[in-house]
């Protein structure tokens, strides 16, 4: 894929102004019914999305691929 095209999410979720408990616990459903190294671009607009999205990222082992608040993109963990 040329650096120019544009990344094509397998799944795409908009989260609203849902806060972070049930942000968080609906997104470890939604990764893993994914299923592992697929991408999901997650709109979040909570105040603590930009803190929270990322933290939990490096606490579940998924890979924050880009975060341009209120958009994430997010590739699930390989196992």
């Amino acid at each position: 894929m040329a650096m120019n095209e544009p990344v094509q999410p397998d799944d795409t979720w908009d989260a609203g102004d849902m806060g972070c408990g049930e942000l968080v616990f609906l997104l470890s459903q939604r990764m893993r019914a994914l299923g592992p190294g697929k991408l999901l671009t997650l709109t979040a607009t909570d105040l603590g999305a930009p803190h929270d999205i990322p933290a939990w990222c490096r606490l579940t082992g998924h890979a924050l691929v880009g975060a341009h608040p209120p958009r994430y993109l997010i590739r699930s963990k390989e196992s």
